[in-house]
């Protein structure tokens, strides 16, 4: 006879194989990124290493957890619930440090984006990155456009249809005689903007991750308790176990006929 109550038992089988797919989902990035993006990818080992093991430890959780409250074992759901306490311990920690560093982020930015300037000089990959985000973002300079000094690269510079739109300016270029038509808006107000997305994104995933590992902890502790007193368990799965006596209608029954 089955120890663990019927509807708790099904919700948090349900909660486990939907944690595994949620798993199984964070191991198909990795897996894609080495398939379809692969310039570069020598440069992003780390990772692709860490989404293998937070995908690997989800899906394997979640099969845990799954597997301990369909056969019931006891073993199963007391790692089961070790895991969950140790990860929402864990989730908890890091969504409280970002939630802390938030409102820190514009000025921790500014600062390192600052010590690469001016960009003319700075280092060939500096220089290659921030070309390709000026073409992206259709931005000039990370704070102005001077801070190229004067020695723009070509995916600051306009096209005729963006003139016509008033997206651009008209700035000096080398000489006095010459000039160029830049884009007016510099990339770190846009770069900041992802940066904070970013940072909100990661509070909320995190809290609700340490929120979801607090679920999994009531749920496995009812059923770990339940096994261990299996006859408060059929107790609560059938009520009509405190009817002492004999039904009604059996009484009426019996009863002898005067």
């Amino acid at each position: 006879m089955a120890q663990i109550n019927t509807c708790i038992k099904v919700t948090f089988t349900v909660f486990n194989i939907i944690f595994a797919i949620f798993g199984a989902l964070i191991l198909l990035l990795p897996l894609l990124c080495q398939v379809y993006i692969r310039e570069d990818i020598e440069n992003r080992t780390t990772g692709l290493v860490v989404l293998y093991v937070v995908g690997g430890v989800t899906l394997v959780i979640g099969v845990l957890g799954a597997y301990g409250a369909h056969r019931e074992k006891k073993v199963c759901l007391i790692l089961f619930l070790v895991c969950m306490v140790m990860g929402s311990l864990m989730m908890l920690r890091i969504g409280i440090v970002t939630a802390f560093v938030r409102p820190k982020l514009t000025g921790i930015v500014t600062e390192q984006f600052r010590a690469l300037l001016p960009l003319d000089t700075s280092t060939e990959e500096v220089k290659s990155v921030a070309d390709g985000i000026q073409s992206q973002l259709h931005c000039c300079g990370l704070f102005s456009y001077t801070d190229w000094e004067g020695n723009m690269p070509e995916s600051c510079e306009c096209t005729s249809e963006e003139v016509e739109e008033g997206v651009c300016q008209s700035v000096e270029y080398m000489s006095l005689f010459q000039r160029k038509q830049i884009y007016s808006q510099p990339c770190f107000p846009i770069l900041m903007k992802f940066f904070l997305i970013v940072a909100d994104i990661t509070i909320g995933i995190f809290f609700s991750l340490a929120t979801l590992a607090l679920l999994g902890m009531i749920l496995s502790s009812i059923m770990i308790h339940q096994l261990r007193h299996p006859t408060q368990a059929t107790v609560l799965m059938v009520p009509s176990i405190f009817t002492t006596g004999l039904p009604k209608y059996q009484e009426l029954q019996n009863s002898p006929n005067y």
